[in-house]
């Protein structure tokens, strides 16, 4: 039997608290995901699908971008949270044409993102019409019409907007952004711009390319570990392993996190006799940072290694590598001397002993690989943290040599791949260049939006058309009154989706939902199973192949709607060979290399057991294609959050049962809440500071300098062990709560890690926000 999906929301009144876990995975995390797998796809195809994730002739996780080991695979090459991904996609539920003429768009509207996801796989493409009520079914050529007129229609082709979520596949992104470039412009948001753009900008003025320079291998090398900023017991579970596998050859592991993560505590491999016993303990120090702190905590260790060169000439500062290889070193050396550690200790709320044993063991590695995700860059100043981080390296000359480097560590499964297909509001003009010579179009030049420049277009009425493919864009945005009422002012929005989900019942005055192929589904195109690729978080590039019978006869593949939209929008004489590419993929392969940098020859190579790995100068030959010809140390003034007297300072996070906007269920296990998603992660002497009690409901309401303020309500207070003066929240509950314009310098993301709000005890008034 299947579970049945939620006939009821969210109770959020059965929300339950029980203490953190210690430890993570184990046999609870092999018992959760053969229990959510069973109840979405059944016994038969649990064991089918199961069997061939992230396997080398499978089909590649719908979940992070951990990359997959280069030797030996094992069988279970998984984690509780790709089962869960896999299940969500793979579920026998399914949202048929019957589904929406019983429920009205009010009526769902009214539902929670996790009840419409819940609901199972979409099975025929929707329309919604001007004035309806309901959904209703659409004929696909009818449906690429609707599309093509509307965009022919706008007074510009910059008044559309074409968003991208990190799923999408190679093959998808590289004609996805061919379609949207004939079009003539390049507004091509993507969930990068609010999740990993600071890294990109970061890397690209430090060292001249936006990716980290590290290998699955080089953890297997490393002597030390930083882990800044990132939960991976929950977001990217399989580098747990990898971090285990660090431990075994004698690596060093430091977590600094404001939340002590159980991941990083305890982790019980399930594939190991000892794991089924005990854990190996991850973490050799954890530094419980303040929110904000990074930059400081960053400055006051460069200033201490400093010191330690002083006492120990040569022994520190690597200066073959400095002088070979880096500019600006004397303004960093300079600039990091005159730190004042009192300020760093402050902005931190680290103790000295913990800056000195952190320097002391940064100074005597030889081999360091520094990891970070949202933590970091969703701060205000994220680019120059990260920047910062990067300096350390610099200084010990961990880039481009074994066991060392960046890992910035991406979320969803192609979002690196996407952008070096060319999902991106600014690419390079050699990238336009090549594509144009390959096809005969002329690519705008001129920069596109991305997405917080996307939401604001819309808001003014400069963008009428949104066409998003994949993802969940009213969920994972800022803002979201302000990011409704945008989408509500378009005259047209289209969603290429697998599952039901709040981006569809918040719509234009025409909407479309396209149901699409999923990465576990078959595609077979004219007989023949075709084959797409993907790009891990470590830029090796491999083959996904679906095999499970698609729910219906009536999806399509995101190529095929790429494809079949482009015919009928430049018609059958467009250069561009639209028709033998959706019959095809080796076709769009053949082009991707001789258009994208480093994939020459990509049939062949993409073939080869591992796939292969796109270069990456730094780490190939210590080249760095900056502005100076070099590595750049940066110089960044010290920011850091204060909190104001009776206020405090959010972070949003994900819960353990969710992956970013999607909700696979209501306990998140790891932080012992239980049966629901609306709490306050305070520690208890704050609670009590404020007035209040351990359960308390509370609303909260975010304070901004021009005065005005965002409220969420009802929120339960749950005593948790966070810096004093911090608090975290799971999004996108809290989403409300950031404006638009709360955006980092000079990468323009989101700011979720850095959210000034007071709390007030709720008074009930009706329906909760």
């Amino acid at each position: 039997m299947h579970r049945s999906s939620p006939r009821q929301d969210i109770d959020e009144s059965a929300l339950s608290v029980t203490p953190p876990k210690q430890q993570a995975a184990g046999l609870t995390a092999v018992a959760v995901s053969l229990k959510r797998s069973v109840e979405e796809m059944g016994v038969v195809r649990t064991a089918r699908t199961l069997a061939r994730v992230n396997q080398v002739h499978g089909f590649d996780c719908p979940g992070c971008a951990w990359p997959e080991p280069t030797g030996h695979r094992r069988p279970a090459e998984f984690c509780e949270n790709g089962a869960k991904a896999v299940a969500e996609e793979a579920t026998l539920r399914t949202v048929t044409p019957d589904f929406f003429a019983t429920h009205s768009v009010d009526e769902l509207e009214s539902k929670s993102g996790y009840w419409l996801g819940q609901q199972g796989r979409l099975t025929h493409p929707m329309v919604l019409r001007p004035g309806a009520t309901h959904y209703a079914p659409i004929a696909w050529d009818e449906a690429y019409r609707l599309i093509a007129d509307e965009l022919r229609a706008l007074a510009s082709p910059d008044e559309a907007v074409f968003y991208t979520s990190g799923r999408t596949a190679n093959e998808t992104a590289f004609l996805y952004q061919l379609l949207v470039r004939s079009f003539g412009t390049n507004n091509l948001p993507d969930c990068s711009n609010m999740c990993h753009e600071s890294s990109g900008s970061a890397l690209i003025s430090s060292i001249g390319i936006g990716k980290g320079s590290v290998s699955i291998d080089d953890f297997g090398k490393a002597d030390l570990i930083i882990v800044a900023g990132q939960n991976p017991g929950t977001n990217h579970p399989r580098m747990l392993s990898a971090l285990a596998g660090a431990k075994a050859n004698g690596a060093k592991v430091i977590a600094v996190n404001p939340l002590p993560e159980s991941g990083l505590l305890s982790f019980r491999d399930p594939q190991t006799v000892k794991g089924l016993t005990g854990g190996v303990d991850l973490a050799d120090d954890f530094l419980q940072i303040r929110l904000g702190g990074d930059m400081a905590l960053f400055q006051g260790l460069g200033r201490l290694l400093f010191e330690a060169e002083d006492r120990a000439p040569g022994t520190v500062v690597d200066r073959a590598f400095v002088d070979a290889h880096c500019a600006g070193f004397h303004a960093y050396e300079n600039h990091a001397r005159a730190v004042d550690l009192d300020t760093v200790l402050r902005a931190t709320g680290l103790t000295r002993a913990d800056l000195d044993r952190t320097a002391a063991l940064f100074a005597r590695s030889e081999r360091i690989i520094i990891c970070w995700a949202m933590g970091l860059t969703q701060q205000a100043h994220g680019v120059a943290t990260i920047e910062e981080a990067t300096n350390l390296l610099l200084l010990r000359g961990m880039i481009g040599k074994p066991g060392a480097g960046v890992c910035p560590v991406r979320g969803h499964s192609n979002v690196q791949g996407d952008r070096t297909m060319g999902i991106w509001e600014k690419m390079p003009d050699a990238f336009l260049d090549a594509l144009d010579r390959e096809f005969g179009i002329t690519s705008p030049r001129a920069h596109g939006f991305d997405t917080v420049n996307a939401i604001r277009a819309m808001r003014e009425g400069r963008a009428k058309v949104f066409f998003g493919m994949g993802g969940n864009f009213v969920s994972a945005t800022p803002d979201t009154e302000v990011t409704e009422a945008a989408l509500r002012g378009c005259g047209l929005t289209v969603h290429v989706s697998t599952k039901l989900n709040r981006s569809h019942v918040v719509h234009g005055r025409t909407a479309l939902i396209l149901p699409t192929l999923g990465r576990t589904d078959a595609d077979i195109r004219d007989g023949v199973k075709q084959q797409v690729s993907v790009e891990d978080s470590m830029s090796m590039v491999h083959l996904s192949t679906g095999r499970l019978p698609p729910v219906s006869a009536h999806l399509r593949s995101e190529v095929g709607i790429v494809c079949e939209l482009a015919l009928e929008l430049f018609g059958p004489d467009h250069p561009v060979p639209w028709d033998r590419y959706r019959r095809d993929y080796d076709k769009i392969r053949d082009a991707i290399a001789r258009v994208v940098p480093g994939c020459a020859d990509y049939n062949r190579r993409v073939r080869e057991r591992n796939g292969f790995v796109l270069p990456h100068p730094p780490r190939d030959t210590r080249e760095f294609r900056t502005t100076t010809g070099k590595a750049n140390f940066a110089v960044n003034q010290l920011h850091w959050l204060s909190v104001p007297p009776g206020k405090l300072i959010l972070q949003t996070l994900r819960s353990h049962d969710q992956y970013n906007t999607t909700i696979y269920g209501l306990d998140d296990r790891y932080r012992g809440v239980h049966g629901g998603r609306r709490v306050v992660l305070l520690h208890r002497d704050d609670i009590t500071e404020f007035g209040f009690a351990d359960g308390d409901l509370v609303d909260v309401i975010s304070e901004w300098k021009d005065g005005s303020e965002r409220r969420v309500t009802a929120f339960r207070l749950v005593a948790y062990p966070t810096p004093r003066g911090n608090a975290a929240a799971y999004y996108p509950e809290t989403n409300p709560l950031i404006p638009l314009d709360h955006v980092a310098a000079r990468s323009n993301t989101p700011v979720s890690k850095a959210v000034t709000i007071r709390l007030e005890p709720h008074v009930h008034v009706g329906a909760q926000s």
